[in-house]
């Protein structure tokens, strides 16, 4: 952390306070948040701080993107700010000179709200079987296929696809990566928002493409056939994220279930040995997982984060998450059960991190591949 990082915590914060936590009960029950409230994070200026200058950015590190990540896990509040941010990195990494200057500036603003499409009906954490196709017209592609579990995607307006653009091709040289401006696109449609476990204020839906036509100059890269490898590079990103939102929450758990079993008598009597103990390996477990994630952080920043090592951080801390999570609870007891307590909402949201980018028995092969 420096002094930049924590002025711009505070600034974070007031946005999540004042603009994300009075509309979470309306936004889940009608499955998405207002359209509106991405400009207002543009204003704000808490959207993509490690976009640089040049961009439009404020040429932050991932120190400011770790800021957002906690400041929402802490408050228990979903918002499709880490997916913008996984899109705007796609764009930094492989995009042109033409493409970061036309995207960026809009998506810092809010003007366009990012959403990453890999998962499809038939195919989640294994890549190499997307079927979505993207075949070559002149100076366009034409797209057909469908998408699903893809998160921002009924405010979307700037979709990162993966697509098959060489249907003989396997392995690598399959799959490449193409960026849509979906307003008024013909041929694109969104599904409607789907009913999930946890999560209800953020808008996860199906998106389906039928002779989609986009622009040529919108594929990510020099060339086709890139996609897998440039997925695999940037999951990175995505699972250490994940890690940090998971200890985060975790760490948020233990404070909440302390505050409870204090105010509680049956819970906080002087032989309560019990529950002593279960809060101590929780609040163990959470700083270890703590230690943890800030080494990840620090090697990511000076650029030494390996696939391996985010495999591990992702696995291993959503793991933690859940075990943690589920101990809080359950020493809330009927408490812990009811909606209007953040344990119940925080055990419900938590249980996706498992699963999506990767999912952690993909991630347990991963790290067992490289022994």
């Amino acid at each position: 952390m420096t002094d930049d990082a924590r002025a711009f915590r505070k600034k974070v914060r007031q946005f999540i306070e004042n603009e994300l936590a009075p509309h979470q009960d309306r936004w889940s029950k009608q499955g998405y948040p207002d359209a509106d409230v991405w400009p207002k994070a543009g204003s704000m200026g808490v959207l993509l701080p490690e976009v640089p200058q040049e961009y439009g950015g404020s040429g932050g590190t991932f120190a400011h993107e770790a800021v957002i990540v906690e400041e929402l896990a802490r408050a228990a509040i979903n918002f499709g700010l880490g997916n913008h941010s996984i899109v705007a990195k796609y764009i930094l990494a492989y995009g042109s000179e033409e493409q970061k200057h036309r995207w960026l500036p809009r998506m810092i603003s809010g003007e366009l709200v990012g959403a990453i499409a890999m998962t499809e009906p038939d195919c989640g954490s294994d890549l190499k079987a997307i079927k979505t196709t993207a075949r070559k017209e002149g100076d366009h592609y034409v797209i057909d296929g469908a998408k699903t579990f893809i998160t921002n995607a009924f405010n979307a307006s700037l979709i990162c696809l993966a697509v098959r653009t060489d249907p003989k091709a396997s392995g690598l040289k399959a799959l490449s990566l193409l960026v849509l401006e979906t307003t008024d696109l013909p041929g694109y449609r969104v599904g409607r928002p789907l009913n999930k476990i946890g999560r209800h204020a953020v808008d996860v839906c199906e998106l389906f493409f039928e002779g989609v036509g986009v622009p040529a100059r919108n594929l990510l890269g020099a060339g086709e056939g890139r996609g897998l490898l440039q997925m695999m590079e940037q999951l990175s990103y995505e699972r250490l994220s994940i890690g940090l939102s998971a200890i985060a929450a975790a760490e948020c758990a233990v404070e909440a279930t302390i505050r409870h079993v204090k105010e509680r008598k049956e819970l906080a009597q002087p032989d309560s040995q019990n529950t002593r103990f279960r809060l101590a390996e929780c609040k163990t477990e959470a700083y270890v997982g703590r230690v943890f994630i800030d080494s990840c952080i620090q090697q990511f920043i000076a650029g030494r984060l390996n696939a391996v090592t985010a495999a591990m951080a992702k696995y291993w801390l959503t793991d933690s998450q859940s075990r943690i999570i589920d101990e809080c609870l359950q020493l809330h007891g009927g408490h812990g059960y009811v909606d209007e307590y953040p344990i119940a909402r925080m055990w419900a949201d938590g249980r996706v991190q498992r699963i999506y980018a990767g999912s952690n028995e993909v991630m347990k092969e991963v790290v067992g591949s490289s022994l």
